[in-house]
């Protein structure tokens, strides 16, 4: 008998494990387990939501900086074309400035060969024929000046300014004085020194009111006043070129500048 109840409750437990072995797998963890797991893929799957979220944000992100790197490659392209035609203009401004300093200088030049022309001829012994300046002095102040002049045509407009100086403290009484002058000032406008060319603009037409080059002078004057952004005076500057040296190409180049001239 109590054989047969060993078997029974032996045969029981099998069944009973048999019955545990035939249930699904989500039954042998609980609900418990179940909801945990669940839970956990949940977050999982959040997290990569948030991820992607982000993800997306930067691609946006990106895109507005690569419209914004294009708009700035555009802009520097445009601003390389700008700078071009900048320099370009600068290019020709500088060969007109160029062109009208040769005109300048050739007109000097023949000044120069004039006045050298114009002086007295010695006699066989040496000795000049009238009175008033010796030919020697005469044929050395026109070398000075050509030398100095020739300096200025090079650019080289130190050695012009060392030059001219030379000159007027050599001969200040030369028909070229004023000439020399107006070189110097001129050489200090091209070295951008506009305060000393104007200074030395102004000597020359305080020192030689009646000569020709006074009107190229004030011109010279007025141009550099533009420059250090003294338009009030320039325009008054340009005014009395027109005004009071009618018919001079410093009188035409002053009328276009102050029809221009804001």
């Amino acid at each position: 008998m109590a054989t047969s109840k060993r078997l029974l409750r032996r045969g029981g437990l099998v069944l009973v494990g048999a019955f545990a072995l035939a249930q699904p797998a989500w039954a042998l963890f609980g609900n418990a387990e179940l909801t945990r797991q669940t839970q956990a893929l949940q977050q999982r799957a959040d997290a990569v939501d948030a991820r992607l979220g982000k993800i997306e944000a930067a691609l946006q992100d990106n895109r507005k900086l690569l419209d914004l790197l294009q708009e700035v490659e555009t802009l520097k392209a445009e601003n390389a074309r700008l700078r071009g035609l900048a320099e370009m203009q600068q290019h020709q401004l500088e060969t007109l400035g160029k062109r009208q300093n040769d005109l300048y200088a050739d007109l000097d030049q023949r000044l120069a060969d004039l006045t050298k022309a114009a002086q007295p001829a010695a006699t066989a012994d040496g000795v000049a024929v009238p009175a008033g300046t010796p030919p020697a002095d005469a044929s050395t102040a026109s070398r000075n000046y050509e030398t100095a002049l020739a300096l200025f045509r090079e650019a080289n407009y130190p050695g012009a300014i060392a030059g001219f100086g030379s000159f007027l403290k050599a001969h200040p009484d030369s028909e070229l004085a004023a000439n020399a002058q107006y070189w110097i000032g001129y050489s200090y406008y091209a070295l951008k020194d506009y305060k000393t060319a104007l200074a030395q603009q102004q000597k020359l037409v305080a020192t030689y009111p009646g000569n020709p080059k006074v009107p190229d002078a004030l011109f010279n004057i007025a141009t550099n006043q533009i420059a250090l952004e003294q338009t009030a005076a320039a325009r008054k500057t340009l005014e009395e070129i027109v005004a009071k040296h009618p018919g001079t190409p410093a009188a035409t180049l002053a009328a276009r500048r102050l029809s221009t001239l804001k």
